[in-house]
């Protein structure tokens, strides 16, 4: 049987390990990494506009764009 836990906070979560562990169970952690070309589009962006390659927009004009 499977369990998965979930909104665990961090500092309940080396007590329940150490409970698991004590109790026999095994212990599958699982990282989900984002996508290498997400973060490179991220990276680049924030570099962009360090550089002053961003534009200034209005809440009026970003709402014009989605209507």
């Amino acid at each position: 049987m499977d369990i998965i836990l979930k909104n665990v906070k961090k500092k309940d979560f080396p007590l329940l390990k150490s409970l698991a562990k004590s109790l026999g169970f095994e212990i599958v952690e699982e990282e989900k990494p984002y996508n290498p070309e997400f973060v490179k589009e991220i990276l680049e962006a924030r570099e962009e506009l360090k550089q002053g390659k961003g534009i200034k927009m209005t809440l009026e004009e970003i709402d014009k764009l989605w209507k």
